[in-house]
């Protein structure tokens, strides 16, 4: 893998431990919900989803 992939990897797992810190989270633990769904799940779920598609995106770049 080529050194910037990995950069970008690194970065992007970074990035997910400072959205996924506890004060961060406790953000978006309220009362309110989406379509019936409490907002933490909506925003834990989205930043997976979100994480999934960049790693994707780099490692597809990757094998090009």
């Amino acid at each position: 893998m080529k050194r910037r992939h990995e950069q970008k990897l690194i970065i992007l797992s970074i990035f997910l431990l400072m959205a996924f810190n506890m004060p961060l989270l406790l953000l978006f633990d309220s009362a309110s919900d989406i379509g019936g769904i409490p907002l933490v799940y909506v925003y834990f779920f989205s930043l997976c989803m979100l994480s999934i598609l960049v790693s994707l995106f780099v490692i597809k770049i990757y094998y090009e």
